[in-house]
């Protein structure tokens, strides 16, 4: 890694270490600490995906134009605002008003230091990038949630106010990381699109391959990420009868795998075309699913429930460690040269699209609707698959399996010179 990549990677896991601080423990600050109630809470929960979705489409001009630097120290200044006004309020308003400038920029964070770290590799060091990007991410937001959850106590309001107050200034200690980071401008691959005049949006939804893509990223986000903390947990205290503490195991079964398994899953992904990984993702959430499924309906023993629905967790991290050198690495090579910032942002308001909708049908359909609610996400699964072997017709070779390519290349030019000498 360059010095640029590196302080790009510091970036990423000080951000989530300072988000770890906070998100386990919003819902109880403002419900009960602050005594606005649970209405207020779900507000501000629903307000931080609101501001993604309204700043996200703006975001990704703002990079195309700007580059993704200036928009990503204008995230984190907003980011850290919001964070430190969010734990000295103590009236409805200014919570939601202090969510929204934290929701907005953390949203916006996202598609900068991707498009970053698009600059700052090439096709063949990128898919490494993204999976110590992910690795990083899961390893700060775990460090961030356990020391937080040592320091909070719910009885003193000023404990909640020392966490939002170190959130923000891990956000302000990254704008100095990363304010003097100079970005080159990365390699492309051989056979990627160029850019074409026209309006940027007309041009991604012009680019069916890209669009597809879209569609497979928001199932994928709606039948995972957007479960998590809301459907898969009530389906496993209503209809597997877990604790409470169980359901921790199993977020932090979730973690342990994907820290554990990210760079020997590297090793399988490098070597696959991509459309087929996805496609094997979509498996490997079924039977999760199909697990999940006997932890609550299976009439087993409680250990036994409550050893499968760890393993669902677990399962659904071993197929996160094999999309995360694989999705963003792909939207990359989709974009048109000098696109990466608004193809970036298009995905990351499909996966907030997606973790919108998902709790809101998941939650109601996992805490009453048993037997359906795995039904239908097992067959959510199984369309990811279905979805991925289609998009794959769509790519070209360099884009679903750049690393095969790159060594026909090189076979190909050891050839020519063999036969030049000769």
């Amino acid at each position: 890694m360059g010095a640029a990549m590196r302080r790009i990677h510091v970036g990423n896991a000080l951000s989530a270490f300072g988000l770890g601080f906070t998100v386990p423990y919003l819902y109880v600050y403002v419900a009960q600490v602050r005594g606005l109630g649970p209405v207020t809470a779900g507000l501000v929960l629903a307000v931080f995906a609101v501001a993604a979705l309204i700043v996200l489409p703006l975001a990704g001009r703002a990079i195309v134009r700007r580059g993704p630097l200036p928009v990503l120290l204008a995230a984190l200044v907003t980011a850290a605002i919001g964070a430190l006004s969010l734990g000295l309020s103590g009236s409805a308003a200014t919570v939601l008003l202090s969510a929204a400038a934290l929701g907005a920029g953390q949203a916006v964070m996202q598609p900068a230091l991707a498009t970053m770290i698009v600059e700052c590799s090439g096709p063949e060091t990128r898919s490494r990038a993204f999976a110590m990007q992910f690795f990083l991410q899961n390893l700060g937001l775990g460090v961030g949630g356990l020391i937080g959850g040592h320091l909070v106590d719910p009885s003193k309001a000023g404990s909640f106010t020392l966490l939002f107050s170190l959130e923000a200034a891990m956000f302000l200690l990254l704008v100095v990381v990363m304010a003097t980071v100079r970005t080159p401008r990365s390699p492309r691959l051989d056979g990627a699109p160029a850019q074409s005049g026209g309006s940027s949006w007309k041009q991604l939804l012009g680019n069916r391959a890209m669009v597809q893509l879209c569609v497979l990223g928001f199932v994928l986000f709606f039948a995972c990420y957007g479960q998590f903390e809301s459907g898969l947990s009530a389906y496993g205290v209503e209809a597997a009868g877990i604790s409470t503490s169980a359901l921790g195991t199993a977020l932090a079964a979730n973690t342990l795998v994907i820290v554990v398994a990210q760079f020997a899953v590297l090793r399988f992904v490098e070597r696959r075309k991509r459309s087929r990984v996805i496609a094997s993702v979509g498996l490997i959430w079924a039977v999760a699913w199909a697990v999940a499924g006997y932890a609550g309906l299976g009439h087993g023993s409680q250990t036994m429930a409550t050893a499968a629905f760890v393993s669902t967790y677990a399962l659904f991290g071993l197929g996160e460690a094999m999309l995360s050198p694989t999705l963003a690495p792909l939207v990359a090579d989709l974009a048109p040269t000098g696109m990466a910032g608004q193809y970036n942002s298009a995905f990351a308001l499909v996966k907030q699209l997606a973790l919108a909708v998902g709790p809101a049908v998941g939650g109601p359909l996992g805490a009453s609707l048993h037997a359906p609610y795995i039904v239908v996400f097992l067959l959510f699964s199984l369309g990811i698959t279905v979805l991925a072997v289609r998009l794959g017709r769509q790519l070209t070779e360099v884009q679903d399996h750049p690393s095969m390519a790159r060594s026909r290349v090189v076979a190909q030019g050891g050839a020519e010179q063999a036969a030049a000498r000769a």
